[in-house]
């Protein structure tokens, strides 16, 4: 397989995104720090070449970066919701003029293709509007008193400095779908991106530090500590001034962070794995089904929380779908991620290569048969990259393998007689996130997505697991955490409810009707 190197040159969307040879990691949003932590290069998964480094943040520079933000939020809190929302505003402004450069470092630092590098980014400049709307909804409600001359309602209020880790497969938006709406609530953002995608947090930072500049933000408003575990590890997650602690991982690092958030009683929003399955019954477009297929599938070659990881075909359509699907993953261009004919770009880095091929011999190993795929791909001119060629494998859905998600292209195909039978294998892993089912039965889609359907916090009908919209709540159930963040009331996470009760009589009763002689 063979790419055009020409397309992944970035010099100059690295000198426009202000990223420098070595670049600071601890921002208040308006000052960079002289930071002391040691430099991390990052290099890009298409080719292995060195991108910048980043001179990671030390505890000393998170304590800085802590107390401006705590004093930032006593200010923040009680600029009017709508101010804050046109600030916000004017950032996703400022995203805007900067997509392509910030999409193509995406992809180019992650290694997603650039169309969906730019899709990130316009991901973040939909929340951006989307949080300009919510600053005017914030609202509470109110309830009638039992007491005579009482009003009772209930409010939200601004929370406290939010913590935001980021995971490398989304290295911007997942930021933006927290750091908006926290904004607009009242709150400050502290982020701390993965160690592997540094320079798109640095970059962001370049971008709206004009915005916040402008607008006299209080400085520690939006912050930035890039710092790895060696600097800024179980001492963040233990800080009791962080009073929410938001992160997307792995499953074994949200048990980690609610642990550790726990013990001092504090908040985790967690978005962690998933293990995705499209249901594929005899009643479905089996064009449209092919279509979400392949791109929840090989989509950021497999390195989404929602990629399609199982499909559950019925038996009567199974050989078909099976075959159309096979000679569709023969086509697939594997290469550089900013080529504009690459559908396929690279995993991350080599240690993920080396779990996809532990996986395809783990289902080697339980029985299954490898029908496509599952070895390293060769990409002309990238022979240091991280490329795999996606793999499908028929199992059973019992198998350890299974159960369990690798992150990375590889497909199972399992084949169900009744419905019934395919919605209990679909619940039947530790994961709940995304889910989908192809039918036009209704009787069919309606069973799906009631109570005895599927069990994730994403149920879709007739698209796929992956491309959630923003103005919906995103999370999912079990061990994916049960964290919800984006759109819908999600708002709420990054506030406390408090409860009103006004007495406007001259009189003060008291509850179980005791009286005192005064």
């Amino acid at each position: 397989m063979s790419t055009n190197t020409s397309y992944c040159d970035i010099k100059d969307a690295l000198l426009r995104l202000g990223i420098h040879a070595v670049n600071p990691g601890a921002s208040t949003g308006t000052t960079w720090l002289d930071v002391r932590g040691t430099e991390v290069m990052s290099y890009s998964p298409s080719d292995g070449s060195p991108i910048a480094a980043v001179k990671q943040a030390s505890w000393e520079d998170y304590e800085k970066v802590i107390t401006l933000s705590q004093e930032a939020f006593k200010v923040w809190r009680m600029i009017p919701a709508p101010r804050r929302g046109e600030i916000v505003r004017q950032i996703g402004l400022k995203l805007r003029e900067h997509k392509e450069d910030l999409g193509k470092l995406v992809s180019y630092e992650m290694g997603k293709i650039y169309q969906e590098g730019l899709g990130e980014v316009q991901e973040m400049i939909d929340i951006a509007d989307f949080a300009v709307g919510l600053s005017r909804q914030l609202n509470g409600f109110t309830m009638h008193s039992e007491r005579p001359l009482h009003r009772m309602y209930e409010q939200y209020h601004p929370l406290g400095p939010v913590a935001v880790i980021t995971a490398f497969n989304f290295p911007v938006a997942v930021w933006a779908w927290n750091a908006m709406l926290a904004l607009v609530c009242g709150d400050t953002v502290i982020w701390k991106p993965s160690s592997k995608v540094q320079l798109c947090a640095v970059a962001v930072h370049n971008i709206i530090s004009d915005v916040l500049k402008e607008n006299a933000v209080p400085e520690g408003t939006v912050c930035l500590v890039a710092g790895s575990s060696r600097y800024i590890g179980d001492d963040f997650l233990a800080d009791k001034r962080l009073p929410l602690v938001s992160c997307t991982g792995s499953v074994a690092v949200g048990r980690k962070v609610a642990s550790i958030v726990g013990q001092r009683l504090g908040r985790s929003l967690l978005e962690l794995g998933g293990n995705n399955a499209i249901i594929i019954t005899p009643n479905a477009n089996l064009e449209m089904a092919i279509k979400a297929t392949l791109f929840g599938a090989v989509g950021t070659a497999g390195q989404r929380c929602t990629s399609t990881r199982r499909l559950l075909i019925h038996e009567s359509i199974y050989n078909k779908f099976r075959d159309i699907l096979l000679d569709a993953y023969k086509q697939l261009p594997i290469g550089c991620p900013l080529d504009p004919g690459t559908l396929v770009g690279p995993l991350i880095d080599e240690k993920a290569v080396e779990t996809f091929l532990a996986a395809v011999e783990s289902v080697k190993k339980e029985g299954g048969k490898i029908l496509y795929g599952g070895g390293r791909a060769r990409v002309e001119g990238h022979e240091n990259g991280h490329y795999v060629v996606p793999c499908i494998a028929e199992v059973e859905n019992h198998y350890h393998i299974v159960q369990e998600e690798t992150f990375a292209p590889l497909l199972y195909l399992i084949k169900y007689t009744e419905l019934d039978e395919a919605i209990a294998m679909h619940n039947d892993v530790p994961q709940g996130l995304s889910s989908a089912m192809f039918s036009t039965n209704i009787l069919e889609t309606e069973k799906f997505l009631s109570h005895a359907g599927s069990d994730c916090g994403i149920a879709n009908i007739n698209i796929g697991t992956s491309g959630a919209e923003i103005g919906g709540a995103f999370g999912g159930e079990k061990d994916t955490g049960g964290g919800r963040e984006s759109g819908s009331d999600s708002w709420k996470v990054y506030m406390r409810r408090q409860t009103n009760t006004i007495n406007y009589s001259t009189e003060l009763p008291l509850a179980q009707g005791i009286k005192f002689k005064i």
